[in-house]
């Protein structure tokens, strides 16, 4: 299924800071943090793939990646600010040479612990045991899926990813994930294009029939995300002339219902080398929190901060919004809402 997209008139995707723009006229200048849920945490950048899509532009030669004595900040931050989650994100978290001990540890603490993973780092010497390893300490797995269809995967991650993603989710299928409660696997839709996604229900309904019709793929449930204009997926868009279109898209498709479950109003994000974030996405833009080094981390004080913002931000609020956990408000209404005055 294909995301919408109009033809709209071209907007300078430079120069003031528009998303600050728009809080103001709904009345949002206050824009702080609202609780600490989650602590996401970027461990590094390797990747055994480099993924057209990729905000952070991992790859095989990446070397950036969180020390041991970080990952321990990190836990002692979660357990100061009442965190339930800890987030593992890359590149391929499981790269990390210190991988498995971070999971142990933030288990051991009584954390949910859920690993984004691309799937097919499974099948790499090394990491064959992962699948086994995930079951065995009921580890919450959200794993990239950009589409059902195996043209439009290795188009985005490259020849074969989706043969061997297949092939990895039955092997965790096996262990029972996507059919036992406590082994949650969540699949990740990303849009192939200057598009933004369709509505997540309709969507996984067609994931199910497709993927478990063709290869009796079980999964718990799927995300959208939309694909933020930065990183590779930017490089894209300038490269084909559409950048500017798309930002406008999404200026366009702005929705004032989706602020108060932004994903930075209720995480902290700590980059591979301690740095706090709000979000995945202003790591990758280099844009720090206002509250330093997780060594000084301060829950309060973070919650109080000012949001730093910009015009990539006018991603995730786009028609039903997007974040870490897929779309944030009502579908059906919102999308046909938004669809609407988008076209207008």
């Amino acid at each position: 299924m294909k995301g919408f997209t109009v033809k709209l008139s071209i907007l300078n995707s430079t120069g003031p800071n528009r998303f600050d723009q728009r809080l103001h006229d709904v009345n949002t200048d206050q824009f702080n943090g609202l609780s600490i849920r989650t602590v996401q945490v970027n461990i590094g950048l390797k990747c055994n793939l480099a993924c057209h899509h990729c905000h952070v532009e991992s790859s095989p030669t990446r070397v950036e990646e969180m020390t041991w004595e970080t990952m321990e900040l990190v836990l002692a931050a979660a357990e100061k600010a009442g965190a339930k989650t800890i987030d593992i994100t890359g590149g391929a978290p499981e790269m990390n040479p210190h991988f498995r001990r971070f999971v142990n540890a933030a288990l051991d603490k009584g954390y949910e612990v859920m690993v984004r993973t691309n799937l097919t780092i499974m099948l790499e010497e090394g990491y064959t045991d992962l699948p086994e390893f995930f079951a065995n300490r009921r580890v919450h797995l959200i794993a990239s899926l950009p589409c059902y269809l195996e043209t439009n995967v290795d188009r985005q991650r490259g020849k074969h990813v989706y043969q061997e993603s297949v092939e990895v989710i039955q092997r965790l299928n096996a262990l029972g994930y996507g059919s036992r409660d406590e082994l949650p696997l969540d699949l990740v839709y990303n849009p192939g294009g200057p598009s933004i996604p369709p509505e997540q229900s309709a969507l996984e309904a067609a994931y199910r029939k497709e993927l478990g019709g063709h290869f009796g793929i079980r999964f718990t449930r799927l995300y959208t995300i939309t694909n933020l204009p930065i990183g590779r997926f930017q490089h894209d868009l300038q490269r084909q002339g559409y950048a500017d279109k798309y930002q406008d898209l999404l200026e366009r498709t702005f929705n004032a219902a989706t602020l108060d479950e932004l994903m930075c109003r209720h995480q902290l994000h700590v980059g591979w080398n301690g740095t706090t974030y709000d979000c995945d996405f202003n790591y990758a833009l280099k844009m720090p929190a206002r509250a330093g080094h997780i060594r000084d981390f301060n829950p309060a004080a973070f919650l109080a901060r000012r949001i730093a913002t910009g015009n990539h931000c006018f991603g995730c609020t786009a028609g039903c919004g997007s974040s870490c956990g897929g779309s944030l408000v009502a579908e059906e209404a919102e999308m046909a809402r938004w669809a609407g005055g988008a076209a207008g």
